[in-house]
């Protein structure tokens, strides 16, 4: 990259825009997560921002930086199926401007009602983001409306790189960033940032397995693209043009986490830090999850970038982390079908020091003889070792007992 498309000074006038009207957010140690993990944690808390996302910073800088220009404008449009959608919606309202928003059909009534909620204007167009993306552009086009992009932006990216500074101010001492990357936006403005003022920062992107577009455009890999993800916020299927020549002379690497690493660093961050993150805010988190070996004894900055998460989903990934944990725990037990041999599981179980969460009889589905019956218990146990003991004693209570 012959001329830096985003510099230091880019960023730094960025701050000055932003100052006084989104949070410098707090970036503190957990201390807890460097025990488990072997290294100093530090962690962002963007999800603390009013639209609980980092998006805000670069949506404002670029309507900011368009009000400064004493241009006429018409309006601004965005396409977004959450984050960067509130982010110009919120900001424009303030700044009093129309804003447009293209989203996805499927999108979540949640986040479509929250965008409106901001004044902004929502058309609901096609299945994709891509389709939702040209929809907006044909709209900038017939209706005079200034694009707002999510990420391939300069004025966006040096919003996002605010976040650097407020990192390196808090805690000068990091020696290693690890940052989501969708379509590079983020660690774009981060990596910019960084390289000016402390170049010797290790500086890490992490995508999702199911959708590593960027890692494939940096390092000439083949993985396959999948449909969705928990990580809907790094979901982005082409890399901005921008942003994956910054990301090529300025990040160390890419890496891939899988669904089961963001869902057990969600799990981590709320029952740790008592802090809820979506998945793409615990990208970072995911990656010193897979490969602790990689950041010990390293002084690590992670950025909780977004905290909009579906209860639902939120609901699901709690239980699954439970289920993993050996905090919650399914048994088979199969006994003789006669009057009391259900108080009598119920009372060895209670002893164990389980609480039974739910009890299904099986008689016409179950595989054993007509006078016998199934029982299935789903139950709230400490740990997988606690689980081993209640089957145990089933077991030396004379009832044939195993997890599933």
């Amino acid at each position: 990259m012959n001329t830096p498309t985003v510099t230091l000074a880019d960023i730094r006038a960025a701050a000055t825009r932003l100052q006084g009207q989104v949070l410098d957010t707090p970036c503190v140690e957990s201390r807890t997560l460097g025990q488990i993990l072997g290294a100093q944690v530090f962690l962002k808390f963007e999800n603390l921002q009013f639209t609980a996302s980092f998006k805000e910073r670069g949506a404002l800088n670029k309507l900011a930086a368009l009000v400064e220009s004493g241009q006429p404008i018409k309006g601004v449009i965005a396409a977004s199926a959450g984050n960067h959608a509130q982010g110009v919606a919120h900001h424009a309202q303030r700044l009093g401007l129309r804003a447009v928003i293209v989203m996805p059909v499927l999108t979540p009534t949640v986040k479509v009602e929250r965008t409106r909620g901001f004044g902004a204007e929502v058309v609901l167009h096609g299945e994709t983001f891509d389709a939702a993306r040209d929809r907006a552009l044909q709209m900038a086009a017939d209706e005079g409306l200034t694009f707002i992009h999510p990420f391939d932006d300069p004025l966006v990216i040096a919003g996002q790189g605010t976040i650097a500074l407020e990192m390196l101010r808090a805690q000068p001492d990091l020696d290693t960033l690890v940052i989501a990357v969708g379509g590079g936006g983020l660690v774009s403005g981060i990596a910019t940032a960084v390289r000016a003022l402390k170049p010797s920062v290790q500086i890490i992107g992490v995508q999702t397995a199911r959708f590593p577009a960027m890692v494939n455009t940096i390092k000439g890999t083949a993985h396959p693209q999948g449909t969705s993800t928990i990580a809907e916020g790094i979901a982005v299927g082409q890399p901005g043009l921008i942003t994956r020549e910054i990301i090529r002379a300025l990040v160390d690497d890419l890496v891939l986490v899988e669904e089961g690493d963001i869902e057990q660093a969600i799990v981590m961050l709320l029952e740790i830090e008592k802090t809820l993150v979506e998945g793409a805010g615990a990208a970072g988190l995911a990656a010193l999850l897979k490969d602790p070996a990689r950041y010990a004894g390293r002084k690590v900055g992670l950025v909780l970038c977004g905290g909009n998460i579906d209860p639902l989903l939120l609901q699901a990934i709690i239980g699954r982390g439970m289920v993993r944990a050996g905090r919650l725990a399914r048994i088979r037990v199969a006994a003789r079908d006669t009057p009391g041999v259900l108080a009598r599981i119920t009372a060895v179980v209670g002893q164990a020091g389980a609480n039974i969460e739910e009890v299904h009889h099986q008689r016409a589905f179950s595989m054993l003889s007509a006078q016998n019956v199934e029982v299935e218990l789903v139950l709230q146990t400490r740990n997988p070792a606690h689980v081993k003991s209640v089957i145990d004693a089933l077991q030396q209570a004379g009832f044939e007992a195993a997890s599933y």
